[in-house]
């Protein structure tokens, strides 16, 4: 029987099968690395906002504590963005003339809120809720970075869910006693001593570990 095709191209044949293989595993590893990469997740990007605002400056240097501006953070189940009347406050009084300002200022005259673009957001299908994390003792620092060192604020982390489970699942590494929430610098559990009182902060605040990792806590 005649040969129809060259015996080297059984060769070719096993090249092209490994070459296939290879380029959807190289496909795979570029896909899972763009999409947890800055450009999609936006994580240490800093967002373009009306008013640069600098949380480094107002937080750090001058000593604002967040719940001056996130007033709602501790009993509701979003932060809250501060009025234009709370930046007036102070800015009634203080860089009165500072053209970086007069946004704020054509905001506090007209009434119009100024549109500040979100930096922090779970996807609509994801339940939320700030007070339940800030009343059992998860800092702002944990979800938020240090934004006390932000000149602008960007996004610290992912916020993908397997970052969520990894405290949802062990929250002794990550909680702290209810009244350094707000402290910035705090340090979480480093030796079996600190370790052992995060645990027992997880009994007495109520944490039902086994439960955290239910579908429903996040998704209803």
């Amino acid at each position: 029987m005649i040969q129809i095709f060259h015996p080297s191209m059984n060769t070719i044949a096993r090249l092209s099968i490994f070459g296939a293989v290879f380029l959807l595993l190289g496909l795979g590893v570029a896909v899972n690395y763009l999409v947890r990469s800055p450009v999609m997740t936006q994580v240490n990007v800093a967002q373009a906002q009306p008013v640069p605002f600098s949380h480094l400056h107002h937080v750090r240097q001058l000593g604002i504590e967040c719940r001056y501006c996130h007033t709602s953070v501790e009993d509701s189940s979003f932060a809250g963005i501060p009025p234009t009347e709370t930046c007036m406050t102070c800015h009634s009084q203080v860089w009165t003339e500072a053209a970086l300002l007069e946004p704020v200022r054509v905001s506090f005259r007209t009434g119009e809120p100024l549109q500040w673009n979100r930096v922090n957001n779970v996807s609509d299908f994801v339940y939320f809720n700030h007070s339940i994390h800030v009343n059992k003792g998860v800092g702002c620092e944990t979800c938020h970075g240090d934004v006390a060192r932000m000149p602008l604020t960007w996004k610290s982390e992912t916020l993908f869910m397997e970052w969520c489970l990894e405290c949802h699942r062990q929250p002794e590494k990550f909680i702290r006693p209810v009244e350094e929430v707000f402290t910035m610098g705090y340090e979480l559990p480093a030796n079996h001593d600190q370790f052992v009182q995060a645990q027992q902060l997880v009994v007495d605040y109520g944490i039902e570990v086994g439960r955290l990792d239910d579908c429903s806590i996040c998704h209803r």
